[in-house]
């Protein structure tokens, strides 16, 4: 039983470090305004002259890196998902073949709205995701020490 409750303690402790870990890692914005600012076109942009062509080829390569570094996070939480669903298929492979699909379909939007709404929502759910796994894992630790008593 001490055996059981160390390692679900343990995990908690984990997915509570990886959490905070995964949010300081992040190089994006730290704020919605901010996310919006960097991201929405102000002005419709004008190729005439070179420096408007790069000022619009980074804010493109700063999305492409923050939908990979979104993309990689939830990878690294569905490690965490590793019971098998009623078909006999992990967790973990199921969310994994969802995010890849869902990411396809946004694969060619141009829209910068629609991408940080994307972005947005996608760090909503992983964070979600994560918290709500920890809290199961916190009463289930929590289940194990009131049936010892």
């Amino acid at each position: 039983m001490i055996i059981n409750f160390q390692k679900y303690r343990v995990i908690t402790v984990h997915v509570a470090q990886r959490a905070t870990f995964w949010q300081s890692l992040h190089n994006g914005p730290n704020s919605v305004e901010e996310l919006l600012d960097r991201h929405l076109v102000k002005e419709k942009p004008s190729y005439d002259n070179d420096e408007s062509e790069l000022l619009t080829r980074q804010r493109l390569n700063s999305t492409r890196r923050e939908v990979l570094c979104l993309y990689r996070d939830i990878l690294r939480a569905t490690r965490f998902y590793m019971w098998p669903d009623s078909r006999g298929m992990l967790w973990r492979d199921i969310l994994r073949e969802n995010a890849r699909k869902e990411f396809e379909e946004a694969r060619f939007e141009k829209d910068p709205e629609v991408i940080t709404r994307l972005l947005i929502g996608g760090r909503d759910a992983v964070q979600a995701a994560l918290d709500k796994l920890a809290e199961k894992q916190r009463e289930e630790i929590e289940k194990e020490r009131s049936g010892r008593s």
